[in-house]
């Protein structure tokens, strides 16, 4: 790895930027899996997780910016804070009446844990609260992208990639490989381990939809026999 340390290092400043860049892009993916829901008419079969977990995310990524006094990374968590909200909104609008419930429930966990974390934040001792929090951070992330693997079963099952969100996962594989090169330029093990991770998770997704279509395939209809007369 030295060898490719020694060969990005010169570029690190543009790494990070295009890294920076990318992510924020991603943070816009989720427009195309919300188009694919209002083509069905229906959120139930995509998991609330991507979107619901980004606003918790940006929640926590601006609350360590203020912490590390970094203003670029609070004004690219705000941004995404509220687009991922407005995905929310239309999860949520397009979800069943059972499924709201369900949604408004997560919603009630979700805020609770904040609440706790951002309150934990305020009265700890900000060089330990930087590290916790952080790791917190990257603990919520590799739950994130590796959370449609839990549906893995169903969808070998269905031979099916059916609610499986593509665009966000595809963003992510290249978030991941951004922040990896990246990583390896400035000599940053850990951070390499990480984005590693979750580049193999995303990678593993991935070749689900290679491997099977996004909708199930249709069972070839019963031919009824009919009876010769003699």
């Amino acid at each position: 790895m030295d060898a490719l340390s020694d060969l990005l290092a010169p570029y690190t400043d543009l790494i990070g930027q295009i890294a920076g860049t990318i992510t924020t892009l991603q943070f816009l993916s989720g427009f195309f899996l919300l188009n694919d829901i209002r083509k069905k008419g229906c959120s139930d079969v995509y998991p609330v997780g991507p979107f619901l977990g980004g606003v918790a995310l940006t929640v926590m990524s601006v609350k360590l910016g203020q912490i590390m006094g970094d203003q670029p990374m609070i004004k690219v968590n705000i941004i995404g804070f509220a687009i991922n909200t407005v995905f929310m909104a239309g999860f949520y609008y397009y979800a069943s009446n059972e499924k709201k419930t369900q949604i408004w429930a997560k919603i009630g966990y979700v805020s609770l844990f904040l609440m706790a974390v951002i309150t934990y934040a305020n009265f700890e001792d900000p060089e330990k609260i930087e590290f916790r929090l952080g790791m917190l951070i990257t603990s919520i992330l590799i739950w994130l992208v590796g959370s449609p693997l839990l549906n893995l079963p169903n969808v070998i099952k269905k031979k099916s990639t059916e609610g499986m969100p593509f665009p966000i996962i595809f963003a992510g594989q290249l978030v991941a490989t951004a922040w990896t090169l990246y990583a390896i330029a400035i000599r940053n093990h850990v951070m390499v381990f990480q984005n590693l991770f979750l580049w193999t998770l995303g990678a593993i997704q991935l070749a689900m939809f290679v491997l099977y279509p996004s909708k199930p395939a249709k069972k070839p209809a019963g031919k009824k026999s009919s009876k010769k007369e003699n």
